[in-house]
């Protein structure tokens, strides 16, 4: 069996801000859906927990891993790299990703791997950013970044779109565990027939 068979799996992209790191924090303590814990040679914020909000690790341990080849998708942003080890995919869990990420789970041809992209104004995730203690500094360069990353036209097509703006983000956790449920769902009445 290969190492990239997922099964069941919510991948959730969006800009800097969109509330995807709140929701997949829900769906794991609502509904059992574990984030994917990714790796990352960014410093660690106030309140992170290593080995729980990000693997911390240094630069050279990072390209040490790429040379390994344990990553499904890895990425830079803001001068940080960041990526997704083989070994954190498994059913039920949830990984938070950029659009080259995005791609690179669509890449595995898994119908069973759900692909949710949230959205709200660069207004509303300067706002949030600001909320949540960030420099203004780097807000500047994550908008910035995120303007060039996140054009609409060049975006791959995902299996569901959600404006946060609409909800609060124990709405938004809901909202994609219901869908989810319900692809999971119609894929297996789709695979019976």
């Amino acid at each position: 069996m290969s190492v990239y068979k997922v099964r069941n799996m919510i991948v959730l992209a969006g800009a800097s801000a969109s509330g995807k790191t709140e929701a997949a924090k829900l769906l794991a303590s609502k509904y059992g859906i574990t984030k994917v814990i990714t790796t990352t040679t960014r410093p660690m914020r106030v309140n992170e927990v290593n080995g729980k909000d990000y693997f911390f690790v240094d630069k050279e341990t990072f390209l040490k891993m790429i040379k390994e080849d344990r990553f499904v998708e890895y990425t830079e942003y803001n001068g940080y790299l960041y990526g997704s080890t083989k070994d954190q995919i498994a059913s039920d869990k949830c990984v938070v990703i950029d659009p080259a990420g995005l791609r690179a789970y669509i890449g595995l041809h898994d119908p069973n791997i759900i692909t949710f992209f949230l959205d709200s104004s660069e207004e509303t995730r300067y706002k949030r950013m600001i909320e949540r203690g960030d420099k203004i500094e780097n807000i500047k360069s994550r908008i910035e970044h995120d303007k060039k990353a996140f054009i609409k036209e060049t975006l791959p097509v995902v299996d569901y779109h959600i404006n946060t703006e609409m909800f609060n983000v124990e709405e938004v956790a809901d909202l994609i565990n219901k869908v989810y449920k319900e692809a999971i769902y119609k894929r297996k009445i789709n695979k019976k027939k």
